[in-house]
């Protein structure tokens, strides 16, 4: 639960769960519960996007995480064509999937998008030649201005992006230099630069590195499961932010809020029935 106004967001990507999944992470989901108050799932939940995968990913979930959840999706979940169908599995198990949507819990307001590639400051694609190019450019710049107008629309005191592909360059060092145009774009880092924000965290570079800053100076966490596992191996491979928010109210442990209202509703008969 929250402690003076701390809030401990976790942060993971890339869990890339399978059909034979069941159970894998069920440790680390526990922890997590114990470690945080918030848990962002950045992308890649499954492994060849089939809603099978989501489900045994979804059991996993709700059998051990009894705090908030934010997730987006990544490119491997779009891989059979059943991302909408994933996101509502997870949707269902309590994970509030965001796709250019915001979500506020703790006095902290999330903004997520899924993202996309094509490569960082000069070396970015141009919307310029064939026309499979020009489309290629425009879903990165439509994944931008997503993220755009769900940063505006948070006011709250704190703003936490999510997004899978990588909004600057220093997060993907350390993977080969041919593939960095594959693993973000720049176009996603200006809406960063426009809106202030706490901080940022993608996953998708699996041996990228560990955090950036933008050009404003936020923070940026690559969350990837096995980066975090390569880069750290003698820790458990999840981010903890701690934010502090004004906003932040403790959360009654799971049951309480039942109990309460199961006795307030007693009161209530008590009452109308002139009981002490």
């Amino acid at each position: 639960m929250t402690t003076n106004g701390v809030v401990r967001v976790a942060a993971i990507s890339d869990v890339h769960y399978s059909k034979t999944s069941q159970g894998a992470l069920l440790p680390l989901f526990a922890e997590i519960a114990q470690s945080a108050d918030v848990l962002v799932l950045a992308g890649d939940l499954t492994d060849y996007g089939l809603a099978e995968e989501a489900r045994v990913l979804a059991k996993d979930l709700t059998s051990t995480l009894k705090i908030p959840a934010v997730g987006v999706l990544g490119n491997h979940d779009y891989e059979a064509g059943e991302e909408k169908e994933i996101a509502k599995i997870l949707q269902d198990a309590g994970v509030r999937m965001l796709d250019g949507d915001t979500y506020e819990v703790h006095g902290i307001g999330f903004a997520g998008v899924r993202g996309f590639c094509g490569g960082f400051g000069r070396g970015a694609l141009g919307s310029w030649g064939e026309p499979v190019i020009k489309a290629f450019v425009h879903e990165a710049i439509q994944e931008a201005l997503k993220l755009e107008t769900a940063l505006a629309r948070l006011k709250t005191e704190h703003r936490i992006a999510v997004l899978h592909y990588a909004p600057i360059r220093e997060t993907v060092e350390g993977e080969a230099l041919e593939i960095y145009s594959f693993l973000g774009s720049s176009r996603l880092e200006e809406p960063l630069s426009r809106y202030e924000v706490t901080a940022v965290f993608h996953g998708h570079a699996h041996a990228g590195s560990l955090e950036g800053k933008t050009s404003k100076g936020a923070p940026v966490y690559n969350v990837s499961i096995p980066m975090l596992r390569q880069r750290r191996p003698n820790q458990s491979p999840f981010r903890v932010l701690e934010v502090r928010s004004s906003d932040a109210l403790p959360v009654e442990p799971a049951g309480i809020t039942e109990r309460r209202q199961a006795g307030r509703r007693q009161d209530d008969k008590l009452s109308a029935s002139g009981g002490a």
